[in-house]
């Protein structure tokens, strides 16, 4: 036997085991980390979810466990399901025109023109600003007296087109999906056009040579080979988009009449408006719901490719 395959017995390790070891060291900061801020908030949230838990509770009083009775409170309370067909409208709608916009700005991106890097680098602005301070920036566009929106429309002579958009109940889910689209729209661009780069310039040369035209080309190359991309780049908007809290707080705080209480905001309110944090957390934990299916199926797929060796 080599000196490099002596038994562990002997106290030895093999090269192949001290790198596994090394590699362990090297990931338990992050575990660590992972643990206290993901795992034991997550945890906890569950425990605290099939207890009877209020402010007086918190401050020393018996935490009484109550099994599903928070979870039945949440599902029966209309005002949850409510929150939930808002966050369905949200999502759908922020996702369908988030996505749409931005392929349409990576088609116009991969094609070499002047100044295209600094367009791009301008459009990245509204991805990287954090969502208070975007969520501010459109209560202010979107106000009814002083809002440039108004402004420019009575400049324009379009008077009649102002409207008090966040504080009219059928205006103002609009206007907040309005400001997550425009967050929204730099991601999916940045992420297409990436799948873009990736479609060999042969397949268009080709396909033009035996007389396709642009919107053949598109559909039947284009469409098919950015589908492994799209479904990613969806499921990823999916998973942010559901659980959005910071811009509809900060422009319209779930009203006006519930008009924007979204499944985050519901939560929210449950925990620090009335207090219920057994029902917050079990309302929290059915918020986690569609992400984590989402997200399960984003990390399928990441095996899938893998084990395949490309695109799913």
């Amino acid at each position: 036997m080599t000196p490099d395959h002596r038994s562990p017995a002997n106290g030895h390790r093999s090269p192949a085991a001290r790198r596994r070891r090394q590699g362990y060291l090297f990931c338990l900061p992050g575990l660590v980390l992972l643990a206290l801020f993901l795992a034991y908030p997550l945890f906890y949230n569950l425990w605290t979810s099939v207890h009877e838990v209020q402010l007086s509770t918190l401050l020393g009083g018996p935490q009484r466990f109550n099994g599903l009775a928070n979870y039945r409170a949440v599902v029966s309370d209309p005002g949850f399901w409510h929150s939930v067909r808002l966050s369905v409208v949200f999502t759908l709608g922020s996702l369908l025109f988030q996505f749409t916009l931005g392929f349409a700005l990576a088609l116009l991106f991969a094609r070499p023109f002047p100044l295209n890097g600094l367009l791009r680098s301008l459009l990245l602005i509204a991805w990287l600003l954090p969502p208070v301070v975007s969520g501010t920036l459109f209560r202010w566009l979107l106000d009814a007296e002083s809002g440039a929106y108004n402004a420019l429309l009575r400049a324009v002579g379009l008077d009649t087109l102002t409207h008090d958009w966040l504080t009219d109940p059928g205006t103002a889910l609009a206007g907040v999906m309005f400001a997550n689209i425009w967050v929204g729209v730099p991601f999916n661009m940045l992420l297409l056009l990436v799948g873009l780069h990736t479609i060999d310039p042969e397949l268009y040369e080709a396909a033009a040579i035996d007389g396709a035209g642009a919107w053949q080309r598109f559909r039947r190359i284009t469409l098919p080979l950015m589908r492994p991309v799209s479904v990613t780049v969806l499921l990823l908007g999916l998973i942010y988009t559901f659980k959005v809290f910071d811009t509809i707080f900060v422009m319209t705080g779930g009203g006006p009449v519930d008009a924007t209480r979204v499944l985050s905001l519901y939560v929210y309110e449950v925990f620090f408006a009335f207090f219920r944090f057994g029902r917050g957390s079990a309302a929290g934990v059915l918020l986690l719901v569609v992400p984590l299916l989402a997200g399960a199926l984003y990390v399928h797929r990441l095996r899938k490719e893998t084990v395949e060796g490309g695109p799913a």
